[in-house]
């Protein structure tokens, strides 16, 4: 009678895994830090830099041509929401509402970053949503409720509204949800009958 090995698959003892299953003393692994490490904070950082980079060496409404009639860096202050939406509301009642906006969607985006059992493209997609939000949220608290702007893609005089990294961030989120839920499969193991 051959005698069963109690040596574990590298792959197992890397993940801390026993016979292909959770040791029974170690939580289930989240993918919360890892996001939040390698896509939130980065995002974060680099929209904090981009724009700071921009207000320091540009004038207010100065415009560089990236590539002629396509691509500009053309620094702005927005003071309304994405595109500029409520822009010609009252100062504190845009204030309030961006902020208190922004603050729940962060915090909406923490818990259910904290709650995702595994990487997914959903995971993926609150992870850059939350660094957008949380960039765009660091400004209108340091800027009195204004945004710095600069990415300006156009087609000569035809124009997309000016925006920034953490816009970016955030279209690309909502655009991976989206296609997610419009072409993603349900990859959860199916139980056995």
């Amino acid at each position: 009678m051959p005698e069963q090995s109690s040596a574990k698959t590298l792959p197992n003892v890397l993940a801390g895994r026993a016979e292909g299953k959770e040791s029974a003393g170690s939580p289930p692994r989240r993918p919360f830090l890892l996001l939040l490490s390698a896509i939130t904070i980065p995002i974060i950082v680099l929209d904090q830099a981009t724009k700071l980079f921009v207000q320091a060496h540009m004038a207010l409404y100065e415009s560089i041509a990236l590539i002629p009639n396509y691509l500009d860096i053309t620094y702005t202050l927005n003071s309304g929401a994405a595109f500029s939406m409520l822009a010609d509301a009252p100062a504190w009642v845009r204030l309030a509402f961006l902020l208190s906006m922004s603050t729940v969607m962060s915090i909406v985006l923490i818990v259910l970053l904290a709650r995702s059992e595994r990487l997914s493209i959903y995971s993926f997609a609150f992870a850059l949503i939350l660094g957008g939000a949380v960039g765009n949220l660091i400004d209108r608290a340091l800027r009195g409720g204004r945004v710095i702007d600069f990415m300006r893609a156009h087609y000569y005089d035809l124009n997309y509204p000016i925006f920034n990294v953490a816009d970016s961030a955030i279209s690309i989120g909502v655009t991976l949800i989206i296609l997610a839920s419009f072409f993603g499969h349900d990859d959860e193991p199916k139980p056995a009958n």
